[in-house]
């Protein structure tokens, strides 16, 4: 079997909605990444050293998008409700279960 990489975030699972797929939509909000770079093809390794920038990007913040300013704010709300509504069309539907 040939390993190709990384599907890109819009063939991903969920539309999108996959913990890749949210590495590269956090990239996109602090300009780690262009906003449309799907990452198609990418390797592992590069996508975890992604990860690892997304981290440390997100920490002056408590990973929590309540405490980002507001541009970056405004495009996590933008970039996050239109992944959302991707994967909603695609037959995403959030896990409501209460397991925990």
């Amino acid at each position: 079997m040939i390993n190709t990489g990384y599907p890109g975030i819009y063939q991903d699972d969920n539309g999108g909605l996959s913990p890749w797929g949210q590495v590269i939509l956090d990239a996109w909000i602090f300009g780690l990444l262009p906003e449309g770079e799907q990452c198609i093809g990418w390797e592992m390794g590069r996508l975890q050293g992604l990860y690892e920038k997304v981290y440390h990007a997100w920490e002056p913040y408590g990973h929590l998008p309540s405490r980002l300013p507001p541009e970056l704010g405004e495009r996590h709300a933008r970039l996050y409700a239109a992944i959302v509504e991707r994967a909603r069309a695609a037959g995403w539907e959030p896990d409501v279960s209460n397991d925990g």
